[in-house]
This record gives structure tokens, C-alpha cells and sequence, in this order.
């Protein structure tokens, strides 16, 4: 068994399996036509109970045979054009081979004398970031394993820095089009279950400022405190942008420490065209990027970023066998000092490969163009009297739904828009998103591919009108 141990000895075998894995993959890759093959968990589930993992195969080789047949042949692919459904990005081959470097390698990022050069390598591109951002000299941040984390450490900071141990007095604001984990991450941290208030958002999904103010006014009145307000650079169902320098000023009128989940529209900061959008940014006291997203890094590759490095002490312990404080005095530099977590990948190494390969011009052009794409997809469903569409994207998010011509029973409308998003995914031939809008479901892209084309787009659509109208037609013809 210490033939599969990689090591000096095996140095060769490894080269031989790994070269025959990437022939694989490459070879799925080259033959996928369609992002999905619309298999079930009916259908997959029996050959995936029937592997007995007591008995393994012992061949490489047989081994990747099997997992075609449970995995490979039938997994989804982000890359195709026609994937179109959630945030997962289409990877950069730089990173893909940073993924194959640092998984061999192995090191854990939590200490130096367990990963040397990552350690540093992680710090400069914390660094880089931060002044992406425009945080300032005192800046500073960690690599997390994703939005969630991020804004969970985020938040965490700022209960510690709040101005009362009293936590069922210190409230949270959040745009009511926020993300999930913001409310979340407040149960974690012990707060109350009126914590988080949900501030409403203007036609274009944008948090309100005049609401904002009016619940932050409220809410010193009452003699609670205003511990955070997280802003979104980014929704995730709209990829709407809040306006950043207006609440900013509000958190400085309120002494409260402003957040700024920019998860998504973290792809801004490479942007040549509209870094503009993301104004404000820069006077955060936090921020949450996802380089996974818009930086198109595989799974794992998130950050959070810190305008004042002396914040990040609330999440540092230290253990005489890892950290011990004499370290801090002897300037050796461990990164479990900032972190939530212990054990940590060197998910900075791909990031750090796709800049040096490609740098930040060449992301930032991929993520305009989806942008531009988006913009343009907006059009074609503002002139398309099939659909209704529900804001003009700031990112790469088009919510709409199909509107039947003889149909107004907004019920059926919903059913039918379900149905098709059902029966395109069942299809394999795309793969959408759906949300809902004041109670009524639609269908969602969002659009992170640069290889989707305004044809993609048109034929997406053509299919989903289809799809509902044969819903619709079979409806009636039962009730018939």
C-alpha cells in the first residue's frame, strides 16, 4: 500500500495517474455538447449504491472507468455556453493548474513552518486586494472558503467592535435582497432573532438609503446599537449594486461599521470598463470577495478584506503546539493568527498563477464581457413580447419570466415558468436559475461565461417559451 503514498519513490507513478485523470477530463470536455445530461438522482443512485468501497479496484484505471460512469458522463458543466443557472464561473486554466500544484504540495496555511512561501504568497495578495479595494496602509485580510465565511468573520468583527457587550441590543442592516447568510452568520454569533433588519429595496433592487436612515435613526431612539450595515455589491438574484457611497455616509454619521458583500461583483475591481459601479467601496471597515465568481478561480478561492488590521485580533487564539505567542514577538508570520479556521488550503496559489499568467487586465476583460453580454440579453427581453424582465442589470443577472398571450391567471404563469425551467433542465440542453419576484416565480441567468453568445441567449429563450406553452396547451387540453 506505500506504492500510493506520493513521494520521492513514486514520483513516477504519480505523473502516470495524474496525466491519465486530466487525459480523462480533457476528453469529457472536448465531447460535452450540452451543459447537463438531465439524469435524475432515480436514475444515478442505484450504480453509486451498488459500489461496495470495501472492495477497491486497485487499478487506476478501473477506477476512473467507474467514476465516467457515476460522475464525468453525467456532472454539470459551467463551462458550456449554455449553463446559465447559478454563480459558478467557468475556470482559467492558470488556476486549474495552481489546483494540481498545491493539492500534490499539500501545505496547510495556517502556520509558516507548515507552508513557507504560501504564507507570503497569501499576504501578497491580500495585499494587492486590499489596494484594489483602496482600504489604505493599515489594511489587511485572509483567505476564507467562501462568501459565507467571509461575511461570518466580517460580522463577528464588527460585534467585537461594537460599542456594548449587551448583544441583544445590537442590530444588523441589510438590504431585504441580501444574502442569506447574513442572518445566518448573526444566529452564530448569538445575537437575537430580531438582529438583522431588513431594509427595502428601490425598483432597480438597490438598498434604500432614505430607509436605511430611518431605521438607523430608530434604532439609537430606541437605545439599541447599530453594529453593522452590509451592503451589496452584487445580489445574488439581481446582481444589483447598493449605493455604496451614500451608505457609507450613514455609517460614519452612526459610528457603525459598514460591510460590503461583494462577492459577486468582486470582478469589478479588475474591471477596465466599470470599476465606477463599485465606488464606495473603498470606505468600507470590510469586505468579502469571491474570487470564485468573477475572478473565474475554481472552488475554493474567497477573501475577507479589513480597512484596520488590529480587527482581525478578535479571531486570534493561540496554542503553545502551533501559534504560541512568542511567535507574534519573534515576527513569524501565521496566518491562523487572522483566521476562523485552522487547517486551510493554499487556495491563494491559484489565484496568484491566473495574475502571473494572464494578469489582472485579462480577468478584468473576461468579466466585462459578460457584462456586456448581460446588457445586452436586457435588450433582447425588454423587446421580446414573450417576456417581462425585471431590472437592467449593473452585473451579469437577468431575471424574467415567459408571459403568455392568452394567459392571465398569475398563478398558471407561475406554473408554467416552473415547468419550463423543469423541463430544460430535465432536457440537458440548458440549465437556468429561478427566483422569486414580490411572491411570483422567474427564471434567472446569470451569465459568467464569455464563450455564451447573444445566439446562446435566443435559443435558451425560444426553448423556454416552448416549454411553457406545451404546458399550457396540455392544461388546457385536460381540462378540456
Amino acid at each position: 500500500m506505500r506504492s500510493h503514498l506520493l513521494n520521492d519513490t513514486t514520483a513516477e507513478r504519480y505523473r502516470r495517474s495524474v496525466t491519465e485523470g486530466i487525459e480523462r477530463v480533457a476528453a469529457q470536455l472536448a465531447a460535452t455538447d450540452r451543459p447537463f445530461t438531465g439524469v435524475t438522482a432515480d436514475d444515478l443512485a442505484p450504480a453509486v449504491d451498488a459500489i461496495d468501497l470495501d472492495r477497491p479496484l486497485h487499478d487506476t484505471t478501473a477506477v476512473l472507468d467507474e467514476l465516467a460512469e457515476v460522475y464525468l458522463r453525467d456532472a454539470v458543466y459551467f463551462h458550456h455556453p449554455r449553463y446559465l443557472a447559478h454563480l459558478n464561473c467557468p475556470v482559467v486554466i492558470p488556476a486549474v493548474v495552481g489546483e494540481a500544484v498545491l493539492s500534490a504540495v499539500n501545505s496547510s496555511l495556517d502556520t509558516w513552518d507548515q507552508s513557507a512561501g504560501g504564507t507570503l504568497i497569501e499576504r501578497k495578495l491580500v495585499d494587492w486586494t486590499a489596494a484594489r479595494i483602496g482600504l489604505g496602509p493599515a489594511a489587511d485580510g485572509v483567505f476564507t472558503s467562501g462568501g459565507s465565511q467571509s461575511n461570518l468573520q466580517a460580522l463577528l468583527l464588527a460585534r467585537e467592535e461594537a460599542k456594548t457587550g449587551d448583544l441583544a441590543k445590537l442590530r444588523v442592516f441589510a438590504s431585504e435582497a441580501g444574502h442569506f447568510s447574513v442572518k445566518k452568520s448573526a444566529k452564530l454569533l448569538g445575537l437575537g432573532p430580531d438582529a438583522v433588519v431588513s431594509v427595502p429595496v428601490d425598483h432597480d433592487q438597490r438598498m434604500q438609503t432614505v430607509a436605511l436612515a430611518r431605521e438607523l435613526e430608530r434604532c439609537t431612539r430606541d437605545g439599541l446599537v447599530p453594529m453593522a450595515v452590509v451592503a451589496t455589491a452584487g445580489t445574488t438574484d439581481f446582481g444589483s449594486i447598493d449605493p455604496l457611497p451614500e451608505i457609507a455616509g450613514l455609517c460614519e454619521q452612526y459610528d457603525t461599521w459598514m460591510h460590503v458583500d461583494a462577492a459577486y461583483g468582486c470582478g469589478l475591481l479588475a474591471s477596465v470598463k466599470y470599476r465606477d459601479r463599485i465606488d464606495g467601496i473603498e470606505r468600507a471597515d470590510s469586505v468579502t470577495v469571491d474570487y470564485h465568481k468573477s475572478f473565474f478561480q475554481p472552488v475554493s478561492s474567497s477573501a475577507v478584506l479589513v480597512r484596520d488590521a488590529a480587527t482581525l485580533r478578535h479571531a486570534t487564539y493561540h496554542a503553545e503546539y502551533l501559534n504560541p505567542r512568542r511567535m507574534v514577538e519573534e515576527r513569524i508570520p501565521n496566518q491562523v493568527d487572522k483566521s476562523l479556521q485552522t487547517t486551510r488550503r493554499f487556495d491563494a496559489l491559484k489565484l496568484w498563477m491566473t495574475l502571473r499568467t494572464m494578469g489582472a487586465d485579462g480577468i478584468g476583460q473576461l468579466f466585462d464581457e459578460v457584462c456586456d453580454l448581460a446588457a445586452e440579453g436586457w435588450r433582447m427581453l425588454a423587446a421580446d413580447p414573450r417576456f417581462e424582465v425585471v431590472v437592467e442589470p449593473s452585473l451579469s443577472t437577468l431575471v424574467f419570466r415567459h408571459i403568455p398571450a392568452a394567459v392571465t391567471d398569475p398563478a398558471a404563469i407561475d406554473r408554467a415558468n416552473l415547468y419550463a425551467r423543469k423541463a430544460l433542465f430535465a432536457s440537458g440542453d440548458a440549465v437556468v436559475a429561478g427566483t422569486k419576484v414580490d411572491g411570483r416565480h422567474y427564471l434567472k441567468f446569470t451569465l459568467l461565461n464569455p464563450e455564451t453568445t447573444t445566439e446562446d441567449i435566443a435559443a435558451v429563450l425560444d426553448l423556454i417559451a416552448g416549454h411553457a406553452e406545451q404546458y399550457l396547451g396540455d392544461s388546457l387540453d385536460r381540462a378540456s
